[in-house]
């Protein structure tokens, strides 16, 4: 199911949206239909840890301790 990011171009409230099938999108806050679709970045589940010993790119360690490593 598509979730879609949107400004509203009224008030400039952002917010994302479930879609199903052709809508028209109002914006939550002011109800205005002057809306722009937001360019944004798929995200991935199930993508496994760098392996033990793998350099980090943030922190280019060896060891895997770093918030971004964890």
């Amino acid at each position: 199911m598509p979730i879609y990011e949107y400004q509203c171009r009224d008030c400039g409230e952002e917010f994302e949206k479930l879609l199903f099938g052709p809508r028209q999108v109002r914006c939550p806050r002011c109800e205005s239909e002057d809306v722009r679709k937001k360019f944004s970045l798929f995200g991935m589940s199930g993508v496994e840890k760098a392996a033990a010993g793998a350099s980090c790119s943030t922190c280019s360690s060896k060891r895997s301790s770093c918030s971004s490593c964890d």
